[in-house]
């Protein structure tokens, strides 16, 4: 006899905001970074932390002060009781999506009752492959002869090229979708307050700022600005900066509960999760996931797209949200309706979870009630979410 999976809620999602390079955030420490978001989804929800069963993180980079298992430093760092447990995972871009993932299956299964998911990454002191070196790396003869790889690892930004080629995007195709990222982030600024917990830094001459806002989006871009820039990448004409996820740093965090947490605890369920899915696809061109792993969850769900009120498909790099709207053909105003990582930024493991608290925060604003998310991810992988407000 199969026994009924609980249901998974979502109590509060929260995020910094997301950094620059070498902006507001360069000299946070990634452990104290995360632990903000811990210490903010236990406060607001009034709880003792005491209660959290386990803290799971996502983050790629898993070096300096990102290594050693960052969710158990943070849960420390956050001042929570030695009792309490964290994890690290990592699934390239969808690392924080995934440990949401992992939440709800734990409660879904009995297995936790209350539990946090989370991500970090401050890319700016971590660069993105600063944990692999040309003579320690995944690089295995097999790869290598496998994928044609010439000693040289997958590249992300020519998966977007060879996406942009096989559906004809253009260069101002791309840059186009990339100044609507821009247009509807600064648009939102108000809007993303109510998912933002302002972080504090020091400044230059000792003192200190609160930031309460994305330093990434910039309010006075034009198109014709954008497809000005020069090609980022050797080789790859349609590519630039522009129309590029940026280099972020950033955290965010999802406290999910089980009904009898809900209970105890006195506490209001703001949204449930009703399916997931992860999927694989070919590496080389490595970005094409969100679409199969729309389907599959979609699927998993015994729903069709038209049943969607939003969707947030990862801006990784601009071909990639186009490539899965020319496979769905939805209302282009229903997708990353606040604009994307192309204008917010892309701090790898802390995206995840972020989108989820955009989303949430995207629902409760509109009225609507369902919305799916989808994040294409380093080495050919994606995962999905579908998730609906209370």
């Amino acid at each position: 006899m199969t026994q009924k999976l609980k249901d998974a809620y979502i109590v509060d999602a929260v995020r910094t905001p997301i950094g620059r390079k070498n902006g507001f955030f360069r000299n946070i420490n990634a452990v104290d970074f995360l632990a903000s978001q811990l210490r903010a989804v236990v406060d607001r929800s009034r709880i003792d932390p005491s209660a959290i069963d386990d803290v799971i993180t996502g983050c790629v980079t898993q070096i300096g002060e990102q290594g050693l298992n960052i969710a158990r430093n943070a849960t420390l760092s956050a001042g929570f009781p030695e009792t309490v447990p964290g994890t690290t995972v990592d699934r390239q871009c969808g690392s924080s999506l995934q440990a949401v993932q992992f939440a709800v299956q734990g409660v879904q299964s009995g297995f936790y009752d209350l539990v946090i998911a989370s991500g970090v990454e401050t890319m700016t002191r971590h660069p993105i492959g600063s944990n692999m070196t040309p003579d320690m790396n995944p690089i295995t003869v097999t790869l290598d002869q496998r994928y044609s790889l010439n000693g040289r690892w997958f590249s992300q930004a020519r998966g977007a090229q060879l996406i942009a080629e096989k559906y004809g995007f253009s260069r101002e195709d791309l840059d186009r979708f990339s100044f609507r990222s821009h247009r509807l982030a600064y648009a939102s600024r108000d809007h993303f307050r109510k998912e933002i917990v302002p972080v504090t830094v020091k400044t230059e001459d000792d003192g200190e700022k609160t930031v309460d806002y994305d330093e990434g989006v910039r309010p006075t871009t034009t198109l014709e600005k954008m497809l000005s820039l020069p090609p980022a990448f050797e080789d790859l004409d349609l590519i630039t900066a522009g129309n590029s996820s940026q280099i972020s740093d950033g955290a965010s965090a999802v406290l999910i509960a089980s009904e009898e947490a809900l209970e105890r605890y006195d506490l209001k369920p703001r949204a449930r999760f009703i399916s997931f899915s992860v999927v694989g696809v070919d590496p080389v061109t490595m970005l094409t996931g969100p679409i199969p792993a729309t389907s599959k969850v979609l699927e998993r769900a015994s729903m069709d797209v038209s049943q969607i009120d939003y969707f947030e498909v990862n801006e990784a790099f601009a071909p990639v949200p186009l490539a899965w709207l020319t496979e769905y053909d939805v209302d282009e105003e229903k997708l990353n309706p606040h604009g994307g990582a192309i204008a917010l930024g892309h701090p790898l493991g802390a995206t995840g979870a972020r989108i989820v608290a955009t989303m949430l925060n995207t629902l409760e604003s509109s009225g609507k009630r369902i919305g799916l998310i989808a994040i294409c991810e380093g080495g050919g992988m994606a995962n999905a979410a579908i998730m609906e407000k209370l």
